[in-house]
């Protein structure tokens, strides 16, 4: 197993699939081949000529019920070279470690999750279906498609093999992309009662709703947080903005929704406008995933635990600040989601990304004795 398992995620590292730049579908094609390979039924679903997700499924003992496994197929963009001490496009193995952009966020974790459910010996307890999505760097198109497709209907529980670093991720913080457009009226900036300053407006709007969302806590995930992530305004250096565009990367616990976002930033448009007619505004969800979370006891979280304790881990758990596709998967919120993966979350996004090559392994050990002894209920 040792070999063979390396292997492979070395292969994934090597296959380009930078979200907006690189061909993910090509990622799908090689999975999909792998899986046929060792027997199993897959299918690439179609998006576009450089979207698919794979799917691939595993007959159970118990024909009647079915669990899903998650992994996103795009990565991110390699950032600096300069600051890589590998190259980003290249799997590198050294000091117990792989190296190389994806190997922790999360192609070691969608490896893992392959190889466990082609090497399994004998049949899982009950069904597995994998769904490997494409885009979930940016707007969740292939969890999108696999949403539309169907292939969530027939399942309760989600297990999604992003980075944790070897411990539960019992919850995830959800994510919004707020778009803000302001519009006021231009003056000489030498007479700026004459005008409404667009972009004031808009810097007293994201100062509120920054400290709205901040209100909102979880035990695990800590405070919501929302900040400005791109602002665009103005028109000369001495005249007054009649028109701001900006965009609020907010990032919500439990308890707190977009629709409470949005309904919040235009109540404080309405007491804008009140003090001055002349300015007015409108608001979007450019991205929008709801935050997830599953209790400590849930069985499925009671497993894995105690497969973690059986190989040496501390079964802690973990809480997510970044998004993943369950937030589309299960968007009605009516399905159990765990959230783990050998990658270490600290080094998502990161120059010189690395997984440990031990945890990778424990990490398919623990995933074929889960899939052996989970029955969905």
């Amino acid at each position: 197993m040792e070999k063979n398992a390396v292997q492979l995620l070395k292969e994934l590292i090597e296959i380009p699939s930078v979200n907006s730049k690189d061909r993910e579908r090509s990622m799908a094609e090689y999975l999909a081949a792998y899986f046929k390979e060792h027997g199993i039924q897959a299918e690439v679903q179609d998006i576009d000529e450089l979207h698919a997700n794979v799917v691939a499924f595993v007959p159970g003992k118990n024909r009647e019920k079915t669990i899903l496994w998650n992994g996103h197929l795009d990565t991110v963009p390699y950032g600096s070279l300069e600051e890589w001490k590998t190259d980003p496009k290249m799997a590198v193995e050294q000091d117990g470690r792989i190296y190389g952009r994806g190997s922790s966020d999360m192609k070691s974790g969608v490896a893992a999750m392959v190889y466990a459910l082609c090497h399994l010996d004998g049949e899982p307890a009950c069904n597995i279906r994998f769904v490997g999505s494409c885009d979930e760097e940016k707007g969740g198109l292939g969890a999108e498609k696999a949403l539309q497709a169907g292939y969530t209907k027939d399942v309760t529980c989600i297990l999604v093999g992003e980075p944790t670093d070897m411990k539960l991720g019992i919850a995830q913080k959800g994510c919004l992309w707020l778009e803000m457009q302001i519009k006021g009226k231009t003056s000489h900036g030498a007479y700026p009662k004459e005008g409404a300053n667009a972009a004031a407006c808009s810097a007293r709007l994201a100062e509120k709703i920054q400290a709205y969302v901040a209100a909102f806590s979880h035990p695990v995930l800590g405070a919501s947080t929302g900040q400005i992530t791109m602002i665009q305004g103005g028109i000369a250096n001495n005249m007054t903005p009649d028109y701001c565009r900006t965009v609020m990367d907010i990032r919500m616990v439990p308890g707190l929704t977009a629709s409470m976002v949005l309904a919040y930033a235009k109540e404080l448009m309405d007491a804008e406008a009140k003090l001055d007619p002349r300015l007015s505004g409108q608001f979007a969800a450019l991205n929008d995933r709801r935050a997830i979370e599953i209790a400590g006891s849930h069985p499925m979280t009671a497993k894995i635990r105690g497969l973690l304790k059986e190989h040496g881990y501390g079964g802690e758990d973990l809480g997510i600040n970044f998004f993943s596709d369950a937030s589309v998967l299960d968007r009605a919120g009516e399905k159990d989601i765990l959230l783990f993966g050998p990658g270490d979350p600290a080094m998502a996004h990161q120059p010189n990304e690395f997984v440990e090559t031990g945890k990778y392994r424990d990490a398919i050990r623990i995933l074929q004795e889960f899939a052996k002894d989970f029955l969905q209920e």
